[in-house]
C-alpha cells in the first residue's frame, strides 16, 4: 500500500495523529460502527482493560483503544487470538473508519 505511505490517519474528534498510512494493512474489517482498518502499529492511545470478545472470525482477547487526548474510544488492539488461522492478528489495531479522518502530508 505505498499510494498510503504519506498520510496520516487522525482522531476525528480532536485530530490527534493516531496511525501512518505505511502501517494500513487492510480496510477489509468491520466493528460496531461499521468498516474499519487493520494497523500494524498505532500510536497517541490509551489502551483499556483486556477482554475476551466474540468476533465475527472467532473468539479473542482484546482491548478497548482509546484516543490519548479526547479519550474517543476508536477501536481495539488484538492481543491473542485463539484460532490458528486468526494469529497473524495479534499485536495489531482494529480503528473505526467512523472514528478517524485521512490527512495528506
Amino acid at each position: 500500500m505505498a499510494e498510503y505511505s504519506n498520510t496520516t490517519y487522525s482522531c476525528r474528534s480532536c485530530r490527534n495523529p493516531l496511525a501512518s498510512g505505511a502501517d494500513l494493512l487492510s480496510k477489509s474489517f468491520l466493528a460496531k460502527s461499521g468498516k474499519a482498518f487493520l494497523f500494524s502499529q498505532a500510536k497517541n492511545i490509551v489502551e483499556g482493560p483486556k477482554e475476551q470478545k466474540l468476533l465475527i472470525t472467532g473468539i479473542f482477547k482484546t482491548a478497548d483503544i482509546h484516543c490519548s487526548i479526547c479519550d474517543q474510544v476508536l477501536g481495539w488492539k488484538y492481543l491473542k487470538a485463539y484460532d490458528i488461522k486468526q494469529k497473524f492478528k495479534e499485536g495489531k489495531f482494529i480503528i473505526e473508519r467512523a472514528k478517524i479522518v485521512k490527512e495528506y502530508n
